[in-house]
């Protein structure tokens, strides 16, 4: 029997109340501002965020210097970033998200390349200005035909004040025309990786707009249809899947932030007519300055789920002409008999089942639409490093009732859902193996879990059939989750 609304803010009440319970007080008043339950009419969703987390527990955010690294700068193609300290900081330094890219790797793409200056004690001692000088000589014989380089400063560059910023200007002098640019993105700035995100829009406003407005580049022709894609890094080839889309309208891409760009397109960006804006945590910073100083407009959209695309098109094209609108209505009517047919398949099998979320950037709210699409019920959602106006924007998209909880505690978010007892729980790779032990379908929401896209109509289908796939396999006739073994 399905619970009522109220039914439901009782029991996700008694719950955060039973989890408290287990922490020291001091802890548990601080935890209990970060849960909660979504109430319509409320202008968000009641929870407190971007708070430093509590020593002790198990955390699942990351550090600014992979908010820079890891997320904005790393994904840009033509450059080399360079991670400036001990290699330690592995997680980032020897991996990469699947920020997929078109090039020849080693020759004119650098993504999956990785590179490190390797910081030992007696440069710690001594300062690794000499060594980081090195390298970019090194860098630049070895593989002349990069277009830049970043510096991404590791924890100790902070702490023992290399100056990263006077090395990358006697490298751009030495270099004539190369950007190079000081990113100071020390691990241990902020409370999560959110702060890196905003630490290297700052270094593209600075390094990148800046400098090119000093130097003589060739000008980009412009027409009246350019567009840049804001913040979508391709995983799986989403940012590949929103452009298609754009294109099919007839509106032009000229760069992408920052999966598959590069930085010819991050100077090109302060030409576009539109920006719009996926992933509103990373980007909305750059977006904010090139509206003020630039002119240039800036709309969120979302392309995860037939509903959201048609709205997220209709938006877009009403900061066009009539012609643009217009190719965008043939656009929605061209895809929806397709998108039609994938409900129609998975629809009867997904409709009902319940769902958890707690992802970074923008998924714990714009994939609630395709779930909805499927007729799927997203119970609970959160997020790893929002702040106040990511828990505004989801208002528009969870139910009455909806748990919410911010910077969840790894004992949290198993009791959550021991009691809430959902069918899919989609959440990063730390989270992954935990929940399939307890015998819950898992989706890895951070990369897709190795599949993709999901943005656009085609990612719709793929969407779709990993939500089932991962429901319906039949290992889980052969383990149960503890609730189902207690019944």
């Amino acid at each position: 029997m399905t619970a009522t609304v109220e039914e439901r803010k009782a029991a996700n009440k008694a719950l955060i109340d039973e989890v408290l319970k287990a922490y020291p007080e001091k802890m548990a008043k601080r935890r209990a501002k970060h849960l909660g339950t979504f109430e319509d009419g409320k202008p968000d969703c009641g929870v407190k965020s971007n708070i430093k987390s509590l020593p002790g527990v198990m955390t699942i955010r990351g550090c600014a210097y992979a908010g820079s690294k890891g997320v904005v700068w790393g994904p840009i193609k033509d450059m080399i970033h360079i991670s400036h300290g001990p290699v330690g900081c592995g997680q980032y330094s020897w991996a990469a998200r699947r920020n997929y890219y078109i090039g020849t790797t080693g020759i004119d793409t650098f993504v999956t390349m990785q590179f490190t200056s390797d910081f030992q004690e007696k440069d710690i001692v001594f300062g690794g200005d000499k060594k980081l000088d090195k390298i970019i000589d090194e860098i630049q014989s070895l593989f002349p035909l990069n277009k830049g380089i970043s510096i991404q400063s590791e924890c100790p560059i902070g702490l023992i004040g290399d100056d990263i910023e006077a090395v990358s200007k006697k490298k751009s002098q030495q270099y004539e025309g190369h950007t190079i640019v000081p990113v100071r993105c020390e691990g241990f700035r902020g409370v999560s990786q959110s702060l890196g995100h905003h630490l290297a829009n700052d270094a593209i406003r600075d390094w990148v707009f800046d400098k090119t407005e000093s130097t003589k580049r060739p000008e980009l022709a412009s027409t009246p249809y350019d567009v840049a894609i804001i913040g979508d890094y391709n995983i799986g080839g989403d940012a590949w899947s929103s452009r298609i889309l754009l294109e099919e309208i007839g509106l032009r891409v000229i760069a992408q932030w920052s999966g598959d760009g590069s930085i010819a397109e991050l100077e090109n960006t302060p030409k576009a007519k539109l920006n719009v804006l996926h992933c509103y945590r990373s980007m909305n910073y750059i977006s904010r300055h090139m509206e003020e100083k630039y002119g240039i407009p800036w709309v969120e959209y979302n392309f995860f789920g037939p509903t959201m695309i048609e709205k997220s098109l209709r938006e877009i094209a009403s900061h066009f002409d009539d012609t643009i609108k217009a190719n965008a209505e043939r656009v929605i009517a061209k895809y929806r008999p397709l998108m039609d047919a994938v409900i129609a398949k998975y629809k009867p099998r997904l409709a009902g089942k319940k769902v958890m979320l707690f992802v970074g950037g923008l998924r714990p709210r714009h994939v609630i639409g395709a779930y909805d699409d499927l007729g799927m019920d997203v119970v609970g959602t959160g997020y790893e490093f929002g702040h106040n106006d990511d828990y505004q924007r989801t208002t528009h998209y969870v139910k009455d009732g909806t748990l919410i909880y911010d910077d969840v505690t790894g004992y949290e978010f198993e009791k959550f859902a021991e009691q809430v007892q959902p069918d899919l729980v989609g959440s990063g790779i730390k989270e992954k193996y935990v929940f399939q032990k307890m015998g819950v379908p898992f989706r890895q929401m951070h990369s897709w879990d190795y599949s993709g896209p999901y943005h656009g109509y085609d990612g719709f289908a793929i969407f779709a059939r990993d939500m089932d796939m991962a429901i319906s396999s039949p290992v889980w006739s052969l383990t149960k989750a503890p609730w189902k073994r207690a019944a």
